[in-house]
């Protein structure tokens, strides 16, 4: 019997706890180690290297490898999908347990090398302690979730009883997917998406950020210690241009899922539409796609604890969250006072390397994203009144001060497109309906919060505030697995609910059999 589902604990670095501390100083040592280790392609269980490499860097010293992944092709893409397939009918008849208890062993073998992996994350995406800690703890969550989850889906289906007759439904696998995860999340959205594809008895090509293919294939290598057989999961990182437009492209792929940027996911959504010559079906497509996540204030809030939310949602790794407070929407009467306060705030973190434990912000991803994130700086001096920040900060590192806008217009640029940085945007309401119209003015949807104290504010916003996630009184990241199924609507996505009971399924077909007695 497997015990029920319980989140993985989240592990405190203070310096009350010097075994901890000790204990992930040494896992950094380790990582950086192995800083000039190549990592191969993995197709059909053969390790291959291809000629071509991905140098991945560390964003806090930029000029620093952290290691380099080989780098596929067409031939390996097509190659992957064969090994895939060839997998897929021995692998999709195992029982829901059997392909369960695999889940259940990655998971023990990454909670044993946990601050491994999340000083993997403090070097090549630049997280820092807490955050590395916290995206290794969801990764857990999802494999523990989602092997229980396919023992529940596999179960039996009750349907009504007709006179003569007997119903049957079940779950079938899809067949041979292909897995397209983001960079900020390296290692949980990575993780739960190849999880929850394959417990559900799909094969599957992971194709990884081209930034933080390091920590994937380290998730992969555990795959195959415990046990999962060839070509059932093939690690192919390179370029989207390359293969991966190619992989969502080709007839013989069946499902995509996909989390990243609006562009890339409405680019994929459209590309996977098409049917080509010899596609046998209609590919379905599980899309995040981000967010332009808003906190609304009112008078009644606990103005001290709204501050502290915003600033945690808002600049927690570095803002580059699709959940991310990127609008604080401040009634009127307070709008002065949550303005100082989180500046304050702002003005108070602590920024440096991310292997520095003492850090609370590091460095953005990569140059692309700085350069994009200043260029979003420039506009808000036009669009708004700058408070603190908005500057390159360190010659080592792409580090951006934690930047406030204040009386940023509703209608602006700041106001409704993705930053993915540091930079927030104050907007002032002039009562509360005002505040909510602010609020849905996007296109996106994903993640939302209200500060209040008023019940009827509370529960307007619960009707009326159209967002995937909604908080009330709480920061707005740090959807918990099981508890708080996440995904967004209208542009954020398919509104996916990953870690909720919802998600296996969209990896599967329902099949009815009807036998008359």
């Amino acid at each position: 019997m497997v015990p029920e589902f319980v989140n993985e604990p989240l592990t405190s670095f203070s310096a009350s706890d010097p075994a901890q501390r000790q204990a992930m100083l040494s896992a950094l040592g380790r990582v950086k180690d192995e800083f000039s280790r190549e990592w191969p392609l993995v197709i059909g269980g053969e390790h291959v290297t291809s000629g071509a490499w991905i140098d991945s860097l560390n964003p806090c010293q930029k000029t620093q490898r952290v290691g380099r992944v080989a780098r596929a092709g067409q031939a390996q893409a097509e190659r992957a999908l064969d090994a895939a397939w060839t997998a897929f009918p021995d692998w999709s008849r195992w029982r829901a347990g059997e392909r369960a208890r695999l889940l259940f062993k990655v998971a023990a073998l990454m909670r044993s090398e946990k601050h491994l992996f999340s000083a993997t994350m403090v070097y090549e995406a630049g997280k820092t302690w807490p955050e590395a800690d916290g995206d290794t703890a969801e990764a857990i969550d999802f494999l523990e979730y989602y092997g229980r989850e396919a023992v529940r889906l596999a179960g039996p289906h009750p349907l009504p009883r007709l006179a003569g007759e007997d119903n049957e439904l079940t779950y079938q696998a899809l067949g041979v997917g292909v897995a397209i995860p983001p960079w900020n999340f390296p290692l949980a959205i990575t993780c739960g998406m190849t999880a929850a594809a394959l417990v559900t008895g799909n094969t599957v090509i992971l194709k990884p950020a081209s930034l933080t293919p390091v920590i994937a294939a380290r998730m992969a290598d555990l795959f195959e210690e415990a046990g999962a057989p060839p070509g059932v999961l093939n690690f192919l990182p390179g370029s989207g241009a390359e293969i991966g437009d190619f992989l969502v492209a080709h007839p013989r792929t069946r499902f995509v899922s996909f989390t990243g940027s609006r562009e890339v996911g409405t680019h994929i959504y459209a590309l996977a539409a098409q049917v080509q010559p010899g596609q046998r079906w209609l590919k379905r497509v599980v899309a995040e796609m981000g967010g332009k996540d808003a906190i609304i204030v009112d008078e009644s809030a606990d103005l001290e604890a709204a501050a502290a939310g915003i600033t945690t949602s808002a600049y927690g790794f570095q803002g580059q969250k699709c959940s991310a407070a990127s609008r604080a929407i401040v009634l009127d009467g307070v709008y002065g006072d949550v303005l100082g306060l989180v500046a304050r705030k702002a003005e108070a973190l602590r920024m440096g390397p991310a292997e520095d434990p003492a850090s609370q912000m590091a460095a953005v991803i990569d140059e692309s994203q700085f350069d994009k994130v200043l260029s979003y700086v420039e506009v808000g001096q036009k669009e708004g009144r700058l408070v603190v920040g908005g500057e390159p900060d360190g010659a080592d590192g792409w580090y951006i001060q934690p930047t406030v806008f204040a009386d940023i217009p509703e209608d602006g640029r700041l106001a409704q497109e993705e930053i993915f940085g540091p930079v927030l945007s104050v907007i002032r309401a002039r009562d509360y309906s005002h505040a909510l119209a602010i609020a849905n003015g996007t296109e996106y949807a994903l993640t939302g919060g209200v500060y209040s104290r008023d019940r009827r504010h509370l529960e307007r916003a619960r009707e009326e505030f159209q967002a995937g996630n909604l908080y009330f009184n709480r920061k707005i990241t740090g959807a918990m697995v099981g508890a708080q199924p996440f995904g967004g609507f209208d542009m954020s996505g398919t509104d996916s609910k990953a870690g909720g009971p919802d998600y296996l399924p969209l990896f599967t077909q329902a099949k009815v059999v009807v036998e008359r007695f």
